[in-house]
């Protein structure tokens, strides 16, 4: 299994948001377009997901800080909130393709909102009931 480059990530994490910010078509045929290219960045930010939490985890493990304060022998609970504030790159990673795949998933949804409206208006102009 190959981990991707953390820069890779980074700028990976910028081209989806660019993508994301737009404004998704109301058309049946562009919203099905759209859907098909959500569902491949859907997939991806699941794989960058992973990726980001593999350097988190290195990051957290070789802390620092971790063994100053383990040395120190500082609280368990404040060990953990200094470690945590020392990997601020690798949280804001994850983090941040988190939100990029809920939001991936959350606008496929409505994506299938606006081709099922479509067909349905399709269908009543058609002149077609569904008895």
């Amino acid at each position: 299994m190959t981990i991707t480059p953390i820069e890779d990530l980074e700028k990976e994490v910028d081209d989806i948001e660019a993508y994301l910010s737009t404004l998704p078509p109301e058309d049946a045929n562009l919203a099905i377009e759209r859907g098909n290219e959500l569902s491949v960045y859907i997939a991806r930010t699941g794989k960058m997901l992973s990726d980001a939490r593999f350097y988190q985890d290195k990051a957290l493990s070789e802390s620092i800080v971790y063994n100053l304060g383990k040395q120190a022998g500082c609280p368990a609970s404040v060990l953990k909130q200094l470690v945590e504030a020392s990997c601020q790159r690798e949280n804001l990673l994850v983090n941040t393709i988190e939100r990029l795949n809920r939001a991936a998933t959350h606008q496929l949804d409505w994506l299938r909102t606006v081709v099922s409206m479509a067909k349905e208006e399709m269908r009543n102009s058609n002149g077609i009931s569904q008895k």
